[in-house]
């Protein structure tokens, strides 16, 4: 492959820290609570549902359908969405930064509701960077779906073969990979510098000193 020329990104735990447990560790008082009500009733496949373009009011009253038990834990989802998240994560930030520097084009893909986007970028001065970035529910598609894919190079104006696509999920990754994307799944950091000088991206640093 030849080596890329732009960083398409994945912005939900790689650009900022995001977790529906750290909102529902302040509702449900023990852990193991918190834990099964996030994998029997507010699961990740109800949350996607309005990543692909469900209202979060449409999703909530169908879910609260299903369990009037939890309904004030179920609407907590979207009332409280806000206190999911903790920030920009700062390796990511600089990474970001450098990148500007350097000239490299920068791009967002990620899963995620239209109305959350713009709180989302107020998080870090770091997305400033994104010359232009593909939201879900905007596109009633979902990663890992190829068309979404497709729409991200398209408004990028690259092909997968130039673009290093970095993404926290194995599904995720797999699929651009089989696209043609250079990738990297995002799991330590610590990880990403390197990976940006290794692709030749980035200049290591102390270089030129």
């Amino acid at each position: 492959m030849r080596p890329p020329r732009g960083v398409l990104w994945d912005v939900g735990n790689v650009i900022v820290d995001w977790s529906p447990r750290r909102l529902y560790l302040k509702i449900f008082k023990e852990p193991d609570a918190c834990d099964r009500f996030l994998s029997s009733v507010c699961t990740m496949a109800w949350h996607m549902e309005t990543d692909r373009g469900l209202s979060p009011e449409d999703n909530t009253r169908l879910l609260v359908a299903r369990f009037p038990e939890h309904e004030a834990e179920i609407r907590a989802w979207w009332d409280r969405w806000d206190e999911m998240f903790d920030g920009a994560i700062p390796e990511t930030e600089a990474a970001m930064e450098a990148l500007a520097l350097a000239g490299v084009p920068q791009f967002g893909l990620t899963n995620m509701w239209t109305g959350t986007w713009p709180f989302v970028q107020g998080l870090s001065p770091a997305f400033r960077h994104l010359r232009a970035t593909v939201v879900s529910a905007e596109e009633a598609l979902l990663k890992p779906d190829p068309r979404i894919y497709a729409v991200a190079c398209e408004r990028a104006g690259f092909a997968p073969e130039d673009l290093l696509f970095i993404d926290d999920s194995a599904a995720n990754i797999e699929a651009a990979r089989t696209l043609g994307f250079h990738v990297h799944r995002f799991e330590d950091p610590a990880h990403l510098n390197p990976l940006l000088v290794s692709h030749g991206l980035l200049e290591a640093r102390g270089r030129g000193g």
